[in-house]
C-alpha cells in the first residue's frame, strides 16, 4: 500500500508528508505542507498576475501550451517514471491514460479555445433594433483540487482549460500523489508560463480547506461525495461557482443481441483498468438472462489471463491508496454473506502482498448488496442476471450515483435509446469509460456523482463569465418605452400584445 506519513509541526508550525511506493514500499521523498498563510500568499501572487495574463491574446496562450505539448511528448519517459513510482500502475497505462491523453487535451484546448471563447453575436428574436453580443470574461483565480487515481491527467486537463480561458490557477494535488502535481508545475514552467499564473499548493485536507476558503473565484474539485458536499457548502456560502466530480457506481448493460466476446473483453477492461480505481469504472454488470452464462464464462476466461505485479509487462497494478482496501474487503465480504459466488479473485494476491488485490468476479449478485449500492473503487466486477433490458435499465437507475454507463448491443440505435433512459451524466455504446478522454464531450455527473460539467465547450466556458452586451442599432433620439408614459402608448402596447402573441402569424414572427 501507499504509505503516507505526516510529521508533527516543527517549531515554526511546519509539517511534511513522507511517501512510499504502493508497489514495493520504497521511500519516494517528501513534500512540505502549505499552511493557511502560504495559501493566502499564493492567492495574492495570483491576483497580481491575473490581469496581465487575461490581457494576453489567445495565440500567445496557445504558443505556451503547444510548447508544453512538445515538451511532454519529448520527455514522456521521465514523466511516466514519476507517475508509475507513486501510483504503481503499469507503464503502458500511465503512458496512454496519463501522458498521451494529456497531450491530446492540451492540443485540443490550445487549438480551439480561441474559437470557443471568441465574442459572438446572437440574433435577437423580438427587439430587432438591438444587437446582442456575448463576451467570455475569465473568472480570475481558480482553485483546482485533484485526486490520486489519475494524478497527472486530472490535474493538467482542468488547469489548461482554466489557463486558456485567461484565469490563473492554484493546484492542490492529492497528498497521496504530490509528485505528479510537481510534474504539472515543471511542464508549465519549462513551457514559459509567466510567474504567478500557475502555482502549486501542496498539502492534505487542511491545506485544501484553506485554499477553498481563501477568496478564489472558482473551485474545480474531483474527489469523494462527502468532501464534495463540504466544498459545495463553502462555495455556496462565498457565492462562488464550483464544479464537482464525485465518483460513481457505473452500470453496464449487456443486451441479448450483444457481441458476447467484445462485451466480455470490454467488461474486464472497464472493471479492472487502473485496478478498478477509475470514477467511470464498470462497477455493476446487468446481463440479460439468455446470454448470461456465455457472457460470464467469457469474463472469467478473460480475467484468468490478466497479469498482475509490481513491474514488467503487467495488466493490473496495486491499490494506490491504502484505506481503499478496507472498502473492497467490506463489499466482497458483504456479497459473500448474502449469497454471491466468487468466480475469480476475492483476495489479496499472495504473490505480491496486501497492496495487490486480485481481479475479482462475483456471480449470483443481488441489488441489495453493498457492492451494487456503493462505489467500490477497486478491481471487483459483480454480475447480476436480469429478465430483459427494461429490468436492466430500472436497476441501473436504482442508485444515488449517476456518472457514466455503458450499453452493449449490435443494434446501435437501440443502444442510444437505452442510453437516453439512463440517469447518467454520460454513456457509451459498445465501449466503456471513454467519455472523459473525448475533449469535445461534456463530462459530469448527476445525483451524488457531482455538479456541473467539465471538458468540451461547456466545460471551457465554465471558467468564464458569459457577459451579455446589448447594443442599440438605430440611435434614435428616444425609445418608445421611455418616459413619459401615456394612455396612447398603452393602447399601442395592447394592440401589439394582441397581434404578436394572440395571432398565429404574430407568434410565428416572434
Amino acid at each position: 500500500m501507499a504509505l503516507i506519513e505526516a510529521t508533527l509541526p516543527d517549531a515554526d508550525g511546519r509539517r511534511q508528508i513522507h511517501l512510499r511506493s504502493p508497489a514495493d514500499g520504497r521511500a519516494l521523498g517528501h513534500v512540505d505542507v502549505c499552511n493557511p498563510s502560504d495559501v493566502r500568499g499564493a492567492v495574492e501572487r495570483a491576483r497580481k498576475a491575473q490581469g496581465a495574463w487575461a490581457a494576453t491574446r489567445f495565440r500567445e496562450r496557445r504558443t505556451i501550451i503547444e510548447r508544453a505539448v512538445r515538451l511532454l511528448a519529448a520527455q514522456s519517459d521521465d514523466y511516466v517514471d514519476v507517475i508509475v513510482s507513486e501510483t504503481g500502475k503499469p507503464r503502458e497505462e500511465a503512458l496512454s491514460v496519463e501522458v498521451l491523453a494529456a497531450c491530446d487535451a492540451m492540443q485540443y484546448y490550445a487549438k480551439h479555445a480561441g474559437r470557443i471563447l471568441r465574442d459572438r453575436t446572437v440574433p435577437v428574436h423580438l427587439m430587432k433594433t438591438k444587437r446582442l453580443r456575448i463576451a467570455y470574461q475569465p473568472l480570475g483565480v481558480v482553485a483546482i483540487v485533484t485526486p490520486w487515481n489519475f494524478p497527472f491527467l486530472l490535474a493538467l486537463n482542468p488547469t489548461v482549460q482554466a489557463l486558456m480561458a485567461g484565469n490563473v490557477v492554484l493546484l492542490k494535488p492529492s497528498e497521496v500523489t504530490p509528485f505528479s502535481g510537481e510534474l504539472v508545475q515543471r511542464l508549465l514552467d519549462e513551457a514559459g508560463l509567466p510567474e504567478g499564473v500557475f502555482q502549486l499548493v501542496q498539502g492534505d485536507g487542511e491545506t485544501g480547506a484553506a485554499l477553498i476558503e481563501s477568496g478564489v473565484d472558482k473551485v474545480s474539485f474531483t474527489g469523494s461525495v462527502a468532501t464534495g458536499r463540504r466544498v459545495a457548502e463553502s462555495c455556496a456560502r462565498q457565492l462562488i461557482p464550483c464544479t464537482l466530480e464525485l465518483g460513481g457506481n457505473d452500470p453496464m448493460i449487456v443486451c441479448a443481441d450483444a457481441d458476447i466476446d467484445r462485451a466480455a473483453a470490454g467488461a474486464v477492461f472497464g472493471a479492472f483498468s487502473n485496478a478498478g480505481q477509475v470514477c467511470v469504472s464498470t462497477e455493476r454488470v446487468y446481463v440479460v438472462d439468455e446470454v448470461a452464462d456465455a457472457f460470464t464464462r467469457k469474463v472469467v476466461e478473460e480475467t484468468a489471463a490478466l497479469r498482475q505485479g509490481p513491474d514488467g509487462e503487467t495488466d493490473i497494478g496495486p491499490l494506490i491508496h491504502g484505506p481503499q482496501r478496507d472498502i473492497i474487503d467490506r463489499h466482497v465480504a458483504d456479497a459473500r454473506a448474502k449469497g454471491a459466488r466468487v468466480l475469480a479473485g476475492g483476495r489479496a494476491n499472495p504473490a505480491f502482498g496486501e497492496g495487490f488485490y486480485e481481479p475479482t468476479v462475483l456471480a449470483d449478485v443481488t441489488q441489495d448488496m453493498e457492492v451494487m449500492r456503493e462505489e467500490t473503487f477497486g478491481p471487483v466486477m459483480p454480475i447480476l442476471r436480469v429478465r430483459d433490458e427494461e429490468e436492466a435499465v430500472r436497476l441501473a437507475n436504482d442508485s444515488h450515483y449517476g456518472l457514466n454507463a455503458n450499453i452493449w448491443t449490435k443494434d446501435k440505435r437501440k443502444g442510444v435509446e437505452l442510453a437516453k433512459q439512463l440517469e447518467a451524466g454520460s454513456a457509451v455504446v459498445n465501449d466503456c469509460m471513454l467519455t472523459y478522454a473525448v475533449a469535445e464531450a461534456p463530462f459530469g455527473g448527476r445525483k451524488d456523482s457531482g455538479l456541473g460539467q467539465v471538458n468540451g465547450e461547456i466545460g471551457l466556458r465554465s471558467y468564464c463569465h458569459a457577459q451579455s452586451i446589448l447594443i442599440d442599432r438605430l440611435g434614435a433620439k428616444r425609445e418608445f418605452l421611455w418616459f413619459p408614459y401615456s394612455r396612447r402608448k398603452g393602447r399601442w402596447m395592447q394592440r401589439a400584445l394582441r397581434w404578436v402573441w394572440g395571432t398565429p402569424l404574430g407568434r410565428w414572427l416572434a
